[in-house]
């Protein structure tokens, strides 16, 4: 059951950082501020999911590592400190902080700044917790590719 878990909560938690990364993609390149908004608006609420599916992610992942050793459990260990660092002391902050911002209407550099990290930091996000999936499989004992 806790692979379940495991694998239900992580797959959640990837979903809804690529909702939100889309979601801010469509709003800055095709919609007008007032679409901005709303966005930045619905990812603050957003957290209220993210963040419970990745300390599921989290707690799970370490529960079963507790008695599995190697190579892909301890970087998958070490990417899931990366990512917890990132979304406390960035994502999170850039979302709270851009939802104000976009809310007062102040669509300035500072705005642009903060987006921009996050968008960059939603990838690296990403590309981590894709990372994380496939070594999980790997160690679940499903087949993927190796990488060339």
């Amino acid at each position: 059951m806790k692979p379940v878990v495991h694998a239900v909560a992580g797959g959640a938690a990837m979903l809804t950082i690529a909702s939100f990364w889309v979601a801010t993609v469509i709003s800055e390149l095709f919609l007008d501020h007032a679409a901005v908004a709303a966005v930045k608006h619905a990812i603050v609420y957003g957290l209220f999911l993210l963040v419970p599916t990745l300390v599921a992610t989290g707690g799970s992942g370490f529960i079963l590592a507790r008695t599995r050793r190697g190579r892909l459990v301890t970087r998958k260990q070490t990417r899931m400190r990366f990512i917890a660092a990132n979304g406390v002391l960035v994502m999170i902050p850039a979302a709270l902080f851009l939802n104000s911002q976009a809310a007062a209407g102040r669509f300035d550099a500072s705005f642009y700044a903060v987006q921009a990290v996050e968008l960059l930091v939603g990838a690296v996000q990403l590309t981590l917790m894709g990372l994380n999936f496939r070594d999980g499989r790997r160690l679940a004992g499903r087949r993927c590719p190796r990488a060339a």
